[in-house]
């Protein structure tokens, strides 16, 4: 769950928490509430989670969706993003992003830099997608990751 500091934070992770569990007692999943909303899995996933805004129509069909009216305002509020609480996120599966991102993120930079010239890869024009690739000895997660291209300006 996100942590995001004081008051409002506090507030903001409880709400969330709240979300999720309704999600459960409705045997709702993520996926469903997106398809309710008209958006990616992955926008309405972060925005239940409290990382993420929704415009305010999709906020209305997700609040519903999930039966809550309270969680419209909640759903387009602009949130502090990626706020986790801690240098290294100690959940397993967050982890082992933040491995991946330390054992290869150089080579990315790298990687990108030689390829685009010096900037970054945007992560708010960003497209993700998951997928489940089946595999003999054990399915796969596949993860996409496109985001534009940003130069650094040299003036």
């Amino acid at each position: 769950m996100t942590h995001q500091g004081g008051p409002a934070g506090a507030e903001r992770e409880a709400l969330a928490s709240k979300i999720i569990r309704k999600m459960k007692d409705k045997k709702l999943t993520f996926k469903a509430v997106a398809d309710k909303a008209g958006l990616s899995p992955f926008i309405v996933t972060a925005a239940l989670h409290g990382q993420m805004s929704l415009p305010p129509d999709a906020a209305k069909k997700a609040a519903k969706a999930l039966g809550m009216p309270e969680a419209e305002e909640f759903l387009t509020e602009v949130p502090s993003r990626g706020s986790l609480g801690q240098a290294a996120p100690t959940d397993p599966t967050i982890y082992r992003f933040y491995e991946i991102v330390q054992v290869y993120g150089t080579t990315l930079k790298a990687l990108i830099h030689e390829e685009f010239g010096d900037g970054i890869m945007s992560a708010i024009d960003f497209d993700l997608d998951l997928t489940r690739q089946p595999d003999p000895a054990g399915d796969r997660v596949k993860i996409v990751m496109t985001g534009k291209f940003l130069k650094y300006k040299k003036t």
